[in-house]
């Protein structure tokens, strides 16, 4: 069946340094994985937090269906990853480290299931902003002249 990008989250890799990525499941209920297939999610504002032994992911919304009846789904409520045990106790000791956080990438549907990247990322300070900026512009510029 293959794979189909739902979200992507554009600021994470301008915000952050991605040390590591992560495939993890996603626990929906009713009517979320119809808004999902629609492409009704936002991932701006969504960080992983850890409780319980658990990850979940908050922030993150997934719009009300619009054909759904008094049933339908809370927008911003916290939904459960599912991660190996390892997976969970790596990034957990990880995350307690200084500067360290977790946040998701992109959503997606892989063989019909709903699937997160994760990555565990490190912020980045405004001059390092502007330093990627410079490097990418100056990147463009040479390509554009080696095309010439």
């Amino acid at each position: 069946m293959g794979v189909k990008e739902v979200a992507v989250n554009r600021r994470a890799r301008h915000d952050y340094y991605i040390e590591e990525t992560y495939e993890a499941g996603l626990v929906l209920q009713g009517t979320e994985i119809k808004s999902l297939r629609n492409g009704k999610v936002q991932l701006k504002e969504a960080y992983i937090t850890f409780y319980g032994g658990e990850a979940f992911v908050k922030g993150m919304s997934i719009a009300q269906y619009a054909y759904g009846t008094y049933n339908n789904h809370d927008e911003l409520r916290d939904r459960k990853l599912l991660l190996h045990k390892t997976e969970i106790a790596k990034l957990f000791s990880k995350v307690k480290m200084q500067g360290y956080t977790i946040i998701p990438l992109r959503v997606y549907l892989k063989d019909s299931r709903a699937k997160m990247e994760i990555a565990l990322a490190k912020g980045k300070t405004l001059y390092d902003k502007r330093d990627s900026d410079k490097i990418r512009s100056m990147k463009r510029e040479a390509e554009k002249a080696m095309r010439r």
